[in-house]
C-alpha cells in the first residue's frame, strides 16, 4: 500500500501511482507482456480505480504499457539497454550540474554537503539501506539545487523519475559503489574542479545504470528459468 496523505489531488494521486508503476517495471517486478489491471492494482495500493487509470494511460503514452484489444493494459517490452539509454541521458545532466555546482558553492553549501555525506558514509557502514537511499537522494537533490539552474533541473526531472529508489536496496554492490562515488564527487566540489565533478557525477550515474541494467538481466533471466522449468 502506498501511504497517500489525504486530502490529496486526483492528479497528485495519478503521478504516484504512475511513479510506483514506473519505478517497478524498471526495477523488474513486471514483466514484459504482463497485464496490468487497474482494479487489482487499485486494490493493491489501497487507492481508487480512476487514478489508477489515469496513471496506466499516462504510461502508455512513454512506451512503459501497451493497450492490447481484449487485454488491456500490458507491459511494453523493455531490455537492459533502455535502461543503460536512460541513465546515459541523466549521467549528461547530472555531470553539467555537478560541474556548476563546483564552481558556485559556498562554504556554508560545501559544510551542508559534508554533513550529508558524513550520514551516507555512516549508512552504508551499518548496511542501513534505508537511510542510504534517502541519503543518497538527498545529497544528489544538494548538488543539483547549488548548481543554481532550474531549467536544467527541470530537464534533469525527466530522467530522474525513471530511477527506482526504493528498489536499490535490493542491487549487490550498491551500499559500497555509492558511498565511493560520493566521496569522489565531493571531493571534486570542494577543490573546486568542475572537469573532475562532471566526470565523477557522470560515471556515478552510468555506473548505477549499469548495476540496474544488470539486476533487471538477472532477474528476467530467473523469470525465464522458472518458466521454463514448470512447463
Amino acid at each position: 500500500m502506498i501511504p497517500f496523505d489525504a486530502p490529496v489531488q486526483r492528479r497528485q494521486l495519478s503521478d504516484e501511482v504512475a511513479s510506483y508503476l514506473r519505478q517497478a517495471i524498471i526495477a523488474g517486478e513486471y514483466q514484459s507482456g504482463e497485464s496490468i489491471r487497474a482494479e487489482s492494482l487499485a486494490n493493491r495500493l489501497d487507492v481508487s480505480a480512476t487514478p489508477v487509470r489515469e496513471a496506466l494511460h499516462a504510461l502508455k503514452a512513454e512506451g512503459f504499457l501497451d493497450l492490447v484489444p481484449r487485454r488491456g493494459f500490458t507491459v511494453a517490452p523493455l531490455v537492459a539497454d533502455d535502461i543503460r539509454d536512460i541513465f546515459a541521458g541523466h549521467a549528461l545532466i547530472a555531470g553539467e550540474l555537478a560541474a556548476r555546482a563546483a564552481e558556485r558553492v559556498t562554504p556554508a553549501e560545501l559544510d551542508g554537503l559534508r554533513d550529508t555525506h558524513a550520514r551516507l558514509m555512516a549508512a552504508a557502514a551499518s548496511a542501513d539501506t534505508q537511510a542510504l537511499e534517502q541519503l543518497n537522494h538527498g545529497f544528489h537533490r544538494e548538488v543539483y539545487r547549488i548548481a543554481g539552474s532550474s531549467r536544467l533541473r527541470w530537464a534533469l526531472g525527466g530522467f530522474v523519475k525513471y530511477v527506482p529508489r526504493a528498489f536499490y536496496a535490493q542491487i549487490d554492490g550498491w551500499p559500497e559503489t555509492t558511498a565511493a562515488d560520493h566521496s569522489a564527487i565531493l571531493a571534486a566540489i570542494a577543490s573546486g574542479d568542475a572537469v573532475q565533478a562532471r566526470g565523477s557525477m557522470a560515471q556515478h550515474i552510468r555506473t548505477s545504470g549499469e548495476k540496474l541494467a544488470e539486476y533487471f538481466e538477472s532477474r528476467l533471466a530467473t523469470t525465464v528459468d522458472t518458466a521454463t522449468a514448470t512447463e
